[in-house]
C-alpha cells in the first residue's frame, strides 16, 4: 500500500484524480525554490526518495482509520530501510471536508478523532520507554511499537502557509530520525536555526510558540502535531487513549 516517489512518477496514471492532484501538489511544495519549504528533512527526503506515500478515504470515515493503521504498521516494518530522512505522507480523500465551510477548528477534531480511532486499531502494548500521558514532556504517538512525530496540513490553514495543504494531510516521523537532530547535537542546533529562518520567511509569521525540543521539560509533542492559524493551543491535549487505563 506504500508508494516511493519514484514509483508514482513512473506510474502516475495508476492512480486516481484526486490522489494524481495531492501528489502533484505535494511535489510542487517540495520542489519550489523561490518559496522554499521549510523543513529541510521533509525536503532532503523527498529528493532523495526516502519518504512513503500513502492515500486513504476521507478521515472522517471508519475505513480511513482502519487505511492509516494498516499503512502504519506497513510502514513501521520497513522504515528504517528508506533512509535517515524517513517520513510517511498520507493524503485524505477529505470530500466535503475541503469545502470552505470547515475551519482550522473543525480539521482539529477531525485529526484527533482520527489519531484517537487508530490507537483503538493498535494491536501491540504502548513502548515502555514513552509516558503514556499525553501531558508528560516524554510522551509521543505510537503505534504498532513505534513512536512517532505526527504533521497535521489542512485546506483551513491560511496564516501558517506551512501548514497549508489542498487536501488534508497527515505526515508521521520516526522518533528514530531525530537521534542526530535535537538538542544535544551541533547538527541538530545548527538544523533548527535554518528551519525556524525559513519558516518565518514562508510563513511570513513568528514560530508558533509551541514548537519546541522533544523531551524539553515545558514542551509538548501533541501541542506540536496540530497547530492553529493565531498562537493559541488547545488547554488539554484530546488523545484521550491512556487516560481511562491509568485511572482505571
Amino acid at each position: 500500500m506504500l508508494c516511493s516517489k519514484s514509483w508514482i512518477d513512473q506510474h502516475m496514471e495508476e492512480l486516481t484524480p484526486w490522489q494524481q492532484e495531492a501528489y502533484g501538489h505535494f511535489s510542487a511544495m517540495m520542489c519550489d525554490e523561490e518559496h522554499p519549504y521549510p523543513c529541510v528533512p521533509g525536503k532532503q527526503g523527498f529528493q532523495t526518495d526516502t519518504l512513503r506515500f500513502g492515500f486513504a478515504e476521507d478521515p472522517r470515515n471508519e475505513g480511513a482509520s482502519e487505511k492509516l493503521a494498516s499503512l502504519l504498521k506497513e510502514y513501521g516494518q520497513m522504515s528504517r530501510s528508506t533512509g535517515k530522512y524517513a517520513s510517511l505522507v498520507v493524503f485524505f480523500h477529505s470530500g466535503e471536508a475541503d469545502s470552505e465551510n470547515h475551519s482550522v477548528e473543525s480539521y482539529q477534531q477531525i485529526f484527533w478523532s482520527l489519531l484517537n480511532r487508530v490507537h483503538q486499531l493498535d494491536e501491540k502494548k504502548w513502548p515502555d520507554h514513552i509516558s503514556k500521558d499525553p501531558h508528560d514532556h516524554t510522551w509521543e504517538f505510537c503505534f504498532d511499537g513505534e513512536p512517532y512525530f505526527a504533521f497535521c496540513a489542512t485546506p483551513a490553514h491560511i496564516v501558517r502557509k506551512s501548514r497549508h495543504f489542498p487536501y488534508f494531510l497527515l505526515a508521521f516521523q520516526p522518533r528514530w530520525v531525530f537521534d542526530e537532530i535535537n538538542s544535544s547535537t551541533a547538527f541538530g542546533q545548527k538544523l533548527k536555526k535554518v528551519i525556524r529562518k525559513r519558516l518565518v520567511e514562508y510563513d511570513e509569521a513568528e514560530p508558533h510558540p509551541s514548537l519546541k525540543w522533544y523531551g524539553q521539560e515545558d514542551n509538548y509533542e501533541w501541542k506540536q502535531y496540530y497547530l492553529t492559524d493565531d498562537d493559541s493551543s488547545m488547554s488539554k491535549c484530546p488523545f484521550s487513549h491512556m487516560h481511562k487505563k491509568m485511572k482505571s
